[in-house]
């Protein structure tokens, strides 16, 4: 273990800007896989004291951020100090119209204060940079036993980077003995030994997976051991950085030890960020599955998801219930978020019926495809699927076709309409910006969005971005990107030695024959309205009841049309025929056992 004489103690750190409301699983789960395997582990939720200092509301909007690199840019001073490539700020000053969403109060988690006296974006980002941002360092250097450790781990995933950096660079100067280790999914693929090759403070950065990996990383360093036997990792040796190949992606899920939460909820409740309750409301993360059974097939051409790790794994319905009654009895909260990419639809059979006959107060989020019945969600939702995010991405058909979502726009509206019957809450955005797509794809979409107010509006509506991975970018999709280069908030900061193409995951490009943004238009303001009705006191409704052969519809959309429409007879079978799933006049008409062509219907 390196550090001669030192406790054998490995500490795995979260840092700036991972979200503060729920504890991090990779720590969790490498804690558990460390203690395992013979070592002393405990975790670090850093990110949770410099919420507490610069304010929990402002944290937040930085943590949600995405797009322009605003969260690294935080930290590039710290990280790189006199090879920062913006010590001046230039960055504020040329993107400063994206930053106005954080004309907050100051920073501080001062109360709030009237409009008038709210600080600038500017003055504030600035601020928690040159101020906050050293003097969170400062303070967590002197309070944690870091003498105590021989290893500190750090996960990084978005944009958690340059602050990880910034405190590995001060440990390294107080304890140069302490080893360092990186991974997360911003060390997947070329990123991590490009890192390495340029991150000093960085000595061995994951690649991948590291259920296998990383205990065998620390059983070498305990051993004093060649790490040229562990697999998929990067490290410099001989001046130069060597890659190891990496092991197969991890199958026995069912294997793996329940992810440690324990200094998560004690550090956020010292901090009073979560309040000491008897019951908590706080959303523990679980993973049933990794990969993805559809991108398997079908990789959606926008999705830089699951690097090298497609290959879809699922827990067994049982070690899913056990986990569950366990981390709920262990950490008091029946909230759980599935981090999986996909619900296994295998489940629908096994694990969602015996949580539905369980009764037993859970409440899941899941990620799914957007082709469930009506059967099934409202199974799901028997079973305590509160939210889901079904990917819908588009209200178009053809739009749908090109993206390889292998679902229709129908059944897109069909899942958020029995979703909303259901009372689950739907997570989803509208994308635009693909190859082949027509100007008449947008005009339908923004056409069809006002009888549609009654369902869940799309959280954001825009372009799609270009992520590192995506058959877009990996040139899948046809010779039509160009001009392809790395998001340009990333040359504010990291130096010059590095290469961004290697290291970025956000990038800008041009699309041959692409629409002008002008297309977009029509949508944009369709989308605007949407959400904007469902801030009203009593946002649009469309609802039906029904008995046999009789039903009624009130339609509170606000169009004018409002008023309660009563069917009967062969008319309530007509709506009852057709109201479960998209179908055809012809279906109908067998299915009801009519002599009328369907033609008539």
């Amino acid at each position: 273990m390196p550090g001669k004489g030192r406790a054998r103690q490995v500490i795995l750190v979260s840092m700036p800007f991972m979200d503060i409301n729920l504890p991090s699983i990779q720590l969790g789960l490498l804690k558990s896989l460390a203690v395992a395997n013979g070592f002393a582990a405990r975790t670090l939720h850093a990110n949770l004291s410099f919420a507490a200092r610069i304010g929990v509301d402002d944290y937040q909007l930085l943590a949600q951020h995405r797009g322009r690199m605003l969260g690294e840019w935080l930290f590039s001073l710290e990280a790189f100090q006199g090879a920062a490539p913006d010590p001046g700020a230039r960055m504020l000053d040329e993107l400063a119209d994206e930053f106005s969403y954080l004309a907050l109060p100051a920073s501080g988690g001062q109360p709030p204060v009237p409009p008038e006296k709210s600080v600038e974006p500017r003055e504030k980002l600035a601020r928690i940079r040159d101020v906050d941002v050293p003097g969170y360092l400062d303070e967590l250097v002197d309070s944690y036993p870091w003498d105590e450790a021989a290893i500190v781990g750090f996960s990084s995933t978005f944009q958690q980077n340059t602050a990880s950096f910034a405190l590995a660079r001060r440990l390294k100067e107080r304890y140069p003995e302490v080893f360092m280790v990186f991974g997360g999914a911003n060390f997947d693929e070329g990123m991590g030994p490009e890192l390495v090759r340029t991150v000093e403070c960085i000595d061995v950065a994951v690649i991948g997976e590291g259920d296998e990996t990383f205990p065998r990383l620390l059983a070498a360093l305990a051993a004093g051991a060649d790490l040229s036997g562990v697999p998929g990792i990067a490290y410099r040796a001989d001046g130069e950085v060597r890659v190891t190949p990496r092991p197969a992606p991890f199958a026995r899920l069912d294997d793996l030890p329940l992810p440690d939460y324990g200094e998560y909820f004690q550090s956020a409740e010292e901090l009073g960020i979560l309040a000491r309750t008897g019951t908590r409301n706080a959303w523990l993360p679980i993973e049933t599955a990794r990969g993805c059974w559809w991108g398997e097939k079908h990789h959606c051409t926008f999705c830089g998801l699951n690097a090298s790790t497609m290959r879809f794994r699922s827990k067994s319905p049982q070690r899913v219930l056990d986990e569950l009654a366990e981390q709920a009895r262990r950490y008091r909260s029946f909230r759980f978020e599935a981090v999986d990419n996909i619900l296994d639809m295998a489940y629908m059979k096994s694990l969602i019926p015996a949580l539905a006959d369980g009764e037993w107060g859970y409440e899941l989020f899941y990620e799914v495809k957007a082709n469930l019945t009506r059967e099934q969600l409202k199974l799901m939702a028997q079973a305590g699927i509160t939210a889901i995010q079904p990917g819908l991405e588009s209200l178009s058909s053809n739009v749908l076709r090109l993206m390889r979502k292998g679902v229709s726009a129908a059944q897109n509206v069909n899942l958020l309409r029995w979703s909303q019957h259901y009372g689950i809450s739907v997570s989803w955005n509208l994308l635009w910006g693909f190859p082949g797509e027509t100007e008449h794809d947008y005009a339908q979409q923004a056409q069809a969005i006002p009888h549609l107010v009654h369902l869940r509006p799309p959280a954001a509506a825009d372009r799609i971005w270009l992520e590192r991975f995506s058959p877009l970018f990996n040139g899948q999709e046809g010779a039509q990107v160009r001009d392809r280069r790395p998001e340009q908030s990333y040359r504010y900061v990291y130096p010059g030695t590095v290469n961004l193409d290697q290291v970025a995951y956000f990038f800008e490009y041009r699309l041959d024959g692409g629409l002008p943004d002008s297309a977009y238009a029509g949508i944009r303001q369709a989308v605007a309205a949407w959400s904007s009705a469902w801030q009203a006191a009593e946002p649009p409704a469309l609802t039906y009841r029904s008995a046999p052969r009789f039903v009624q519809i009130s339609d509170r959309r606000g169009q004018g049309k409002d008023g309660t429409y009563t069917f009967e007879d062969t008319l309530a079978d007509f709506y009852l025929g057709c109201c479960d799933k998209p179908t055809t006049a012809e279906a109908i008409r067998r299915k009801l056992d009519l002599r009328m062509p369907a033609a008539a219907i």
